[in-house]
């Protein structure tokens, strides 16, 4: 039976990641945005064995409607776009306002700890043969550590994901004194998953 892979989106690392690997920083704000369906398919297409894409979880903060309410509407829109894939699902929780807002600018929390508790409970629960996460954020190093610690023969496994970047040092995680299989994603590869639909027009 094939494995079932399920792909672990840290959004808004993966979209920074995309504009400073890729594009210039003042690009417009619809440059740098990927579709999880396709990022889903190419990390299957270069796994080396055989395996079904069974979901792709994507976790990203949620503008508040009362303060930033053109931002909100725009994430709600990407939102609804991306769910209409059956094999995408979308977790967000509300940005933190710093007290100095807008001089300085909102802040995603507990996310992180969100995919990391999703990532170790779903491997345990055996809901996954196979768990990608894609982010640099080393905040996930210990759900990493603790699905490593609960593997059997041959599952649950974990890989990550990274964008890689000709002629400079890519960042990615890992686990040190382990081997954490890295699927790298060359600029090639973001042009094939780029979505430049621009969500913040209705």
């Amino acid at each position: 039976m094939a494995a079932r892979i399920v792909l672990f989106v840290d959004y808004q690392n993966v979209y920074m990641g995309a504009r400073d690997a890729f594009h210039s920083p003042t690009a417009p704000a619809p440059i740098g945005q990927i579709d999880p369906r396709r990022l889903g398919e190419l990390i299957l297409r270069k796994r080396a064995s055989d395996g079904e894409l069974a979901e792709v979880r994507m976790y990203r903060g949620q503008p508040d409607q009362a303060r930033e309410p053109r931002a909100y509407a725009t994430v709600r829109r990407q939102c609804r776009a991306w769910q209409r894939n059956p094999h995408v699902r979308v977790f967000t929780r509300r940005l933190r306002y710093p007290r100095d807002w807008p001089d300085s600018r909102p802040q995603e929390k507990g996310i992180d700890v969100a995919l990391a508790v999703d990532f170790v409970l779903m491997a345990a629960r055996g809901e996954y043969d196979v768990g990608v996460i894609m982010s640099t954020d080393t905040d996930l190093v210990p759900a990493l550590e603790a699905v490593i610690a609960l593997q059997g023969s041959p599952f649950p496994r974990c890989e990550v994901a990274a964008w890689s970047t000709r002629g400079s040092y890519s960042q990615r995680l890992g686990v040190p004194g382990r081997r954490v299989w890295c699927h790298w994603l060359d600029e090639g590869d973001y042009r094939a998953i780029a979505d430049p639909r621009d969500f913040s027009k209705p």
